[in-house]
């Protein structure tokens, strides 16, 4: 499972770059991937690339996988980009190198403030669908430094609403839990 993508809310998948290389072509087709967000620091330029850019539309991040690297400025540009494939109707696979650290914390921070999860809920709910991820100690820091910083945001967009998470609540569909579950999983986010 850890070589293959998983897919974490509707349209939305996360997985290693062993799931974008050249033989996976078709398997990316089956899924219907439209978009991909390919995430490698410059050392790794030369073997995680962009390997269909005449198939997929691609968002190319350099981000080192060490505790100092600045994340959370990519948090936005990584929302807008899979916002704007999901209103096309697209389906995207974010990925890494080992589909673990940087790429789960991006899909964590883009669940957080999609589904308006605390860190600590949404990456339970990831983890939950691929097991295998772990963010460095830095990105933990930087998204659980996010979650006041999205929450505000909200905040100031919804008023009050922000406070009351069920108007941004959805539900993946394979997921069995009641939306007792789900509400239960969320009580500490408020």
């Amino acid at each position: 499972m850890r070589r293959q993508m998983q897919e974490i809310v509707p349209n939305l998948y996360l997985g290693p770059y062993a799931a974008a290389m050249k033989s996976q072509l078709p398997c990316l087709q089956q899924h219907g991937i439209t978009h991909i967000v390919c995430i490698r620091q410059n050392i790794e330029a030369n073997f995680v690339k962009p390997n269909f850019p005449e198939y997929f539309k691609y968002l190319v991040l350099d981000i080192a996988d060490c505790m100092t690297e600045n994340i959370i400025r990519f948090f936005s540009q990584v929302r807008d980009f899979l916002n704007e494939c999901f209103r096309s109707g697209g389906k995207a696979l974010v990925h890494g190198n080992g589909g673990i650290s940087r790429s789960a914390a991006l899909v964590i921070a883009y669940i957080m403030e999609t589904y308006g999860l605390s860190f600590r809920n949404a990456f339970v709910f990831v983890q939950q669908r691929r097991f295998c991820i772990n963010p460095n100690e830095g990105f933990v820091q930087q998204l659980t430094e996010y979650e006041p910083i999205y929450r505000a945001k909200l905040n100031f967009q919804y008023g009050d609403r922000s406070r009351d998470n069920s108007f941004l609540k959805r539900k993946h569909p394979d997921d069995d839990s009641s939306d007792e579950d789900f509400k239960e999983m969320r009580v500490d986010d408020g």
